[in-house]
């Protein structure tokens, strides 16, 4: 019996935690991938994507997902990331502004036409800031 453990918006995450898990032996399915491929709109109505491991493996696969690397990963690689002009926060994650009105847009004459450009949201206070 398979177990889902995670859920993810994108098929490539799902596939970046199944490698994760696999690379630690315990075997992953990724399901519904090519649903959300074929229409990335339905990925929150579907529950997105699923990442299942038999339930033998489910506190043992949580526990590995569990483990932040950020630390490892900037310890080893070095930080290039955006940092908030508002606090100075170096906790920024990748944001796209315009993308509800292109969801809407879609939705109404199923073409996206409104542009979207790329920004940054901070973790820390909480600001958009286009980049």
């Amino acid at each position: 019996m398979l177990i889902t453990i995670a859920r993810f918006s994108f098929p490539y995450e799902a596939h970046i935690a199944k490698s994760r898990l696999a690379s630690e032996g315990i075997p992953a399915y990724v399901v519904d991938e090519h649903t959300i491929s074929m229409q990335w709109l339905y990925s929150n109505a579907l529950g997105g994507v699923r990442l299942q491991v038999p339930k033998d493996f489910e506190v043992i696969a949580q526990e590995i997902l569990n483990v932040e690397l950020e630390a490892t990963l900037v310890e080893q690689q070095g930080w290039d990331g955006n940092i908030c002009p508002k606090c100075g926060s170096r906790e920024t994650e990748y944001y796209q502004f315009g993308k509800r009105m292109a969801f809407l847009v879609f939705i109404g004459i199923e073409f996206p036409l409104f542009p979207t450009s790329d920004g940054i949201i901070c973790k820390k206070c909480g600001s958009k800031n286009k980049i």
